[in-house]
């Protein structure tokens, strides 16, 4: 199930996001132990496990609760989380590269360096929570939604989005070098901060505001000399 976010439409020049709905069935607690790579993790409650330096590329996570887990150097490489709430989750240097995320909720989550790079995010919300140096590059975001989370010096390079917000979301040094977008709304942004990849925002909208923050670095890109 998915809904589109309200607000998001920008009077029909922008598409708004469709966020998950997320109605998770009565999950059993999960018995314990490590991940195992390529495991099946179905309709299961997990709750302050320590999956620190584990392996569990290729798993596949349904239907489930994680809730105040440890992902400091978990190996989730091609894992796929779907329909799936993680809350309070923390971790540095977490490997889901090429992962697929379908109807995820993400929520106040304390992240560093989390590998995301050719994955698939759709229709997935990220609220709350900071995650330092995300990478996402070449990754292909459609109907993702960041909201009140600080994301600081997020990578999105050659990455697609597409009907992506930013909502009430503090931006720090954000990289777009090489970015394709198409209905991609920043106008929420509380702080808007990029770094690079400035020339890379066709087809996104952004405020007045925001416009007048960016105007030093797009007279830069553009060769312009300010004075006086």
């Amino acid at each position: 199930m998915a809904r589109t976010a309200a607000g998001g439409a920008g009077g029909g020049r922008v598409k708004g996001a469709r966020r998950p709905e997320v109605r998770l069935p009565e999950l059993e607690p999960w018995g314990g132990g490590e991940l195992e790579p390529d495991g099946d993790y179905d309709g299961q409650a997990f709750r302050e496990a320590d999956f620190a330096g584990q392996d569990g590329a290729g798993a596949r996570f349904m239907d489930c609760a994680l809730t105040d887990c440890a992902f400091d150097e978990t190996g989730l490489r091609h894992a796929r989380v779907l329909d799936t709430v993680l809350t309070g989750i923390r971790g540095v240097g977490t490997d889901l590269a090429e992962a697929t995320l379908r109807d995820v909720e993400l929520v106040d989550a304390r992240l560093g360096g989390t590998q995301l790079h050719g994955s698939v995010l759709e229709r997935v919300v990220i609220r709350g929570g900071k995650i330092d140096y995300l990478n996402l590059r070449t990754a292909k975001l459609r109907d993702v939604v960041f909201e009140g989370c600080v994301l600081v010096e997020p990578d999105f390079g050659s990455a697609v989005l597409e009907r992506v917000e930013f909502t009430g979301c503090t931006v720090k040094g954000a990289d777009f070098r090489g970015v394709t977008m198409k209905d991609v709304d920043l106008r929420g942004a509380a702080e808007l901060g990029i770094a690079s990849g400035v020339e890379r925002l066709s087809g996104a909208v952004i405020s007045m505001s925001q416009l007048l923050d960016l105007a030093p670095v797009l007279a830069a890109q553009l060769g312009i000399r300010v004075e006086g």
